[in-house]
């Protein structure tokens, strides 16, 4: 027989399928669990990256805007430093009270730079910074203030220094006019207080043995010369010691001077130094005409010609005379 029918066959191949359908289906769910598990995963990873990439944008955005802030702040340190060092450059003048703003602002200055100079600074730094750049911004105004009123104190004490020079200098030149004037009054009654000689007696004198004087013209035969004069009065001329100065030049022309007898130098009004023979002082009365007499014994020989005697005070000539001796004869 070419074909048979096997029905017993086919019976046992129908359970086989029959067992294995809850199996596929089993697995597949396993397979769509994983598949939504691996899909959640990427769904996570990729939500985790967008919260990473979010959070990194935040974290930028937040750095720049921290450090826009912080370079505004640089600024506005920097704007109120210039203006401050300006003022301190045009104020030359100091006192207490500026030096002691200059400590706190150079303090507060230094404050906010380091705040500011954080790579790290946070937000309440920065805002600590911006506070003190305004606190410092209204001191550098109180300072200003403060310079203004001593530069005003300085425009009010500079005009009354000029007011009080102009007076000083209005004095002084009525001083040095009156002081001019006082020195020519004084050199005027100076002048005017010059004592005047007038009326000489000059004879020449030998002493005799026996103590008597004899007047005498011969030249060989004079000890010693008397010279009177009277000085006349003076109403200008306080009382008091007078200097005079008497000089006498011999006929040859020369000085007539003995150290040992008190001749010495005087200058005179001219600056002219002169040799003097003798000086006197005498005790003047104001206004009263008083005679004057002294003797002047050399230890040489007189000669013979005429002596001229001249009297000087307060550095003035006041008077002149002549003397002449003459050569002694066979019967003098």
């Amino acid at each position: 027989m070419a074909f048979e029918n096997f029905p017993e066959a086919d019976q046992p191949n129908k359970e086989v399928s029959t067992s294995n359908s809850p199996k596929k289906s089993s697995r597949a769910v396993i397979t769509g669990l994983l598949i939504a598990a691996l899909l959640g995963t990427w769904g996570y990873i990729i939500y985790d990256k967008s919260k990473t990439k979010e959070t990194i944008d935040q974290k930028e955005n937040l750095i720049a805007t921290t450090s826009t802030q912080r370079d505004e702040l640089q600024k506005e340190l920097e704007d109120a430093a210039m203006r401050y060092d300006m003022l301190k450059t045009s104020n030359s003048k100091k006192d207490s009270t500026i030096t002691a703003k200059d400590k706190d602002i150079e303090e507060k200055r230094a404050k906010i730079q380091s705040l500011l100079n954080k790579a790290n600074a946070t937000a309440s730094e920065l805002a600590e910074a911006k506070s003190l750049i305004a606190s410092l911004n209204g001191d550098i105004e109180g300072y200003k203030t403060q310079i203004e009123i001593l530069q005003g104190q300085k425009i009010e004490l500079t005009a009354e220094k000029a007011a009080v020079v102009k007076q000083r200098n209005k004095i002084q030149k009525d001083y040095d006019s009156a002081t001019v004037v006082l020195q020519d009054r004084a050199k005027t009654i100076d002048i005017a207080s010059t004592l005047h000689a007038s009326n000489f007696n000059i004879v020449g004198i030998k002493d005799k043995k026996n103590g008597k004087e004899k007047v005498t013209e011969t030249a060989k035969r004079v000890d010693k010369l008397r010279i009177s004069f009277d000085l006349d009065e003076n109403m200008v001329t306080p009382s008091g010691v007078k200097e005079l100065y008497i000089c006498i030049t011999a006929p040859d022309g020369t000085p007539v001077a003995v150290d040992a007898l008190g001749s010495g130098t005087f200058s005179t009004r001219d600056g002219e130094q002169r040799t003097y023979t003798q000086k006197i002082d005498v005790n003047y009365t104001q206004s009263k005409k008083q005679n004057v007499t002294f003797d002047w014994k050399q230890n040489s020989n007189f000669l013979t010609g005429n002596y001229k005697i001249e009297v000087f005070n307060n550095g003035f000539k006041v008077g002149e005379a002549y003397r002449p001796l003459k050569k002694g004869g066979l019967f003098s």
